[in-house]
């Protein structure tokens, strides 16, 4: 305690071995980061713990390799009860010491061929194909699957390749995959990383023609909105709206609702695409489309209580980062890890941010919107993506309904 009775934070470690000499510029460099005094007071702590460990190891700083950390993890585990807690501090602790050049990174040398590989393919589909960077992470996971299931070692599995193999892979991945969908992100995908390959010289010619399409029609299935009902109960749970992570989780939820963006759209959405005099967003869309969307009051209120009470000082440029240091921006899964806790305060089974898309649009179709205003603020380049919607306005279609032969109406 202090002498007025407050009570003190957590007392400054002081490092000793192998990593004292670096102890105060990793304090500097989480400082910087956003990191508040008892979250750096915190690593410090890890930090002497590690270093004592390496000293009675007789390891060196540059000797902290991933091996060695998660050797250390392991040790600790055995012997603190906040096991879980010290792994963040060390982390953080070694992002300081990678960012100084004083431990090695995840190096090529230490990865796996397979993990090397899909880096240089995520590299590849960036600046060759210019995908989006939801593109590029939904193709890298489908081609780790690809890549996993090849013998080892994986450069003569590669020169080996040929047309049964591919065709064998993608007819077993179809039949255990979720949906139709997903079978045919997963065909999409191993194409591109057989094209990738080929030009990379390590398979003998593209085998995209080995890859077989998957079945399935256009307008086969209904969308899956939730009843207002629902929506509502969604906004309305958020039981820690006070808090900064709450904020921000309730302004999320509000855009998808209001706006009806997708998840990957909210996390990229930018500061300088609010324009709050004209009532205005920019919406950066599929395919690197900049789209300006009307503002509702509704989404505009939730973000300047998040942007006024609750966001963090940092350098990202996105509207929502995340709620401790070092701040980030939120990334698609963050939007729909998000949307599920929200289910479950509200009661309800687990469902994808983009129920809330199909929401909107159903919601205003029942009011009597037409499916081209639809299409407009779902931004949809092609009326047909549109036109699945005019399935779920049962009233206007039971004018259509032929009645059945030999019915009585």
């Amino acid at each position: 305690m202090n002498v007025d009775g407050r009570r003190r934070g957590p007392a400054p470690a002081v490092v000793t071995g192998a990593l004292a000499e670096y102890e105060s510029a990793v304090r500097v460099m989480m400082t910087q980061a956003g990191y508040p005094p008892s979250s750096v007071a915190e690593a410090s702590a890890a930090m002497r713990h590690l270093s004592g460990w390496m000293n009675r190891r007789g390891l060196a700083a540059a000797e902290l390799t991933p091996l060695v950390i998660d050797e250390f993890l392991a040790w600790r585990r055995r012997r603190c009860a906040t096991a879980a807690v010290s792994r963040r501090w060390v982390a953080a602790v070694v992002r300081a010491l990678r960012e100084q050049g004083v431990a090695p990174g995840e190096s090529r040398v230490a990865a796996t061929s397979r993990e090397v590989l899909l880096g240089d393919f995520r590299l590849w589909l960036m600046t060759e194909r210019d995908l989006a960077a939801e593109s590029v992470r939904c193709y890298g996971n489908q081609g780790r699957k690809f890549l996993a299931s090849l013998p080892d070692p994986l450069e003569e599995s590669l020169g080996r390749l040929d047309a049964p193999t591919v065709t064998a892979f993608i007819v077993e991945q179809a039949r255990a995959a979720a949906s139709v969908w997903s079978a045919k992100a997963l065909v999409t995908a191993t194409r591109s990383l057989l094209r990738f390959l080929h030009v990379q010289g390590l398979i003998p010619s593209p085998l995209t023609a080995a890859v077989p399409g998957v079945a399935g029609w256009r307008l086969a299935s209904l969308p899956k909105g939730l009843a207002r009902e629902q929506v509502q109960a969604l906004l309305a749970a958020n039981d820690n709206v006070g808090t900064s992570a709450g904020r921000r989780d309730h302004a999320v939820l509000v855009t998808l609702a209001q706006l009806g963006l997708r998840g990957a759209e909210v996390a990229a959405l930018q500061l300088q695409d609010i324009d709050w005099r004209g009532g205005q967003v920019v919406v950066r869309g599929k395919g690197a489309r900049l789209e300006r969307l009307p503002l509702p009051p509704e989404v505009g209120a939730a973000w300047v209580a998040y942007l006024t009470g609750s966001r963090p000082t940092c350098g990202s440029a996105t509207v929502f980062v995340t709620s401790r240091a070092p701040y980030r921006p939120l990334t698609a899964a963050a939007v729909r890890a998000i949307m599920g806790r929200a289910c479950d305060r509200a009661g309800m089974p687990r469902v994808g941010a983009h129920r809330l898309r199909h929401s909107l649009a159903t919601d205003l179709l029942r009011a009597g919107a037409p499916l081209a205003e639809i299409g407009q603020v779902l931004r949809h380049t092609n009326q047909l993506s549109t036109s699945i919607y005019a399935k779920v306005d049962h009233d206007t279609l039971r004018l259509l309904a032929r009645p059945w032969p030999g019915s009585t109406r």
